[in-house]
């Protein structure tokens, strides 16, 4: 039991909350609203339990294996939500010049002298820090521009790839910051979990109307609340990157020097050295290995320690 518990408050804790939670909210809704208007199989039928405990148990069950399904497939979820999967090229197109024209209207708000509330400046400028610092790296939702906001910092501030880098940063960072990150993402996995389990439990209960037993009120009820719901989640899964962006930013800034030294390199002492070092490292973990490579590390190696009362040797 110990051990469960230290499971569950650990990594566990984030597919719990993060995926597991939202799937047994939406699989309430369903089996409530939906499911009494469906007309079950003969074979489910005589499988279905007829006690209230073994019902619960039964769904517990489904809303656990669910959110692991839902866990795994986290990638292309987020992915279509952010705009990279299955968008077709001219709504993808479009989509980025709205959320450029998005930005450069918020930021000509925040630049008008006759906006003199601090907060809402204040407001305003939280909106536009939801957006990457290069145009270039504009998408086509709010949700991928609060994502990639973060996804670029480290290689726009120091040229470090987190993207590419990501494994060897979390685990040189200290515990709590990697544990900050973990918690922030797990906010936002919670929104995206209960978005998409609302789009299906609407699309079935609309689907359902046309059942011989369907109680259309009911149906017609639950769907278009659901429907109004949803977008009430994409805008909270769009705050919630704010913590994550945070988090994002700490692992950044306090595991440059750690990630360093776990690569053997030495820490350079001016910004610049240390964008060029970490562009070398990430063409080195990108790209085949040359042998170019080994001059271009030189300067950034750490010399061995010489024994005392040696000098060092000649690099002549």
């Amino acid at each position: 039991m110990g051990d469960i518990a230290k499971g569950v408050l650990g990594g566990g804790w984030a597919l719990l909350v993060g995926w597991i939670l939202p799937t047994a909210l939406n699989l309430a809704v369903f089996t409530l609203a939906v499911a009494p208007s469906l007309r079950r199989p003969t074979v489910l039928n005589r499988l279905w339990p007829t006690s209230g405990g073994p019902i619960a148990l039964l769904l517990l069950v489904a809303a656990i294996l669910l959110g692991l399904v839902l866990n795994a497939l986290q990638t292309p979820l987020y992915r279509f939500l952010e705009g990279y999967a299955l968008w077709p090229a001219a709504a993808y197109e479009r989509g980025c010049r709205r959320q450029l024209t998005r930005q450069q209207k918020t930021a000509d708000r925040l630049a008008d002298p006759a906006l003199t509330s601090p907060i809402r400046r204040a407001l305003l400028r939280e909106k536009l820090s939801r957006y990457p610092v290069s145009d270039k790296q504009i998408t086509p939702t709010r949700l991928g521009n609060a994502i990639r906001r973060f996804e670029e910092y480290g290689y726009d501030r120091y040229r470090l790839d987190t993207q590419l880098l990501w494994n060897e940063l979390t685990s040189v960072v200290p515990e709590p910051t990697s544990k900050q990150v973990v918690t922030a993402r797990t906010n936002v996995d919670f929104f995206v979990a209960l978005l998409y389990g609302h789009a299906v439990v609407a699309t079935t209960a609309f689907a359902s109307l046309f059942a011989s037993r369907a109680d259309r009120l009911v149906l017609i009820f639950a769907g278009i609340f659901l429907i109004t719901l949803t977008p009430v989640w994409y805008h909270a899964a769009v705050a919630a990157t704010d913590e994550w962006a945070a988090a994002v930013r700490a692992l950044v800034n306090l595991g440059r020097k750690p990630l360093a030294d776990g690569l053997g390199l030495a820490f350079p002492k001016s910004l610049e050295d240390e964008r060029r070092m970490w562009q070398l490292v990430t063409r080195m973990s990108n790209r085949p290995y040359a042998p170019a490579a080994n001059s271009a590390f030189q300067p950034y190696r750490i010399d061995p320690p010489q024994p005392s009362g040696e000098p060092p040797p000649s690099v002549s």
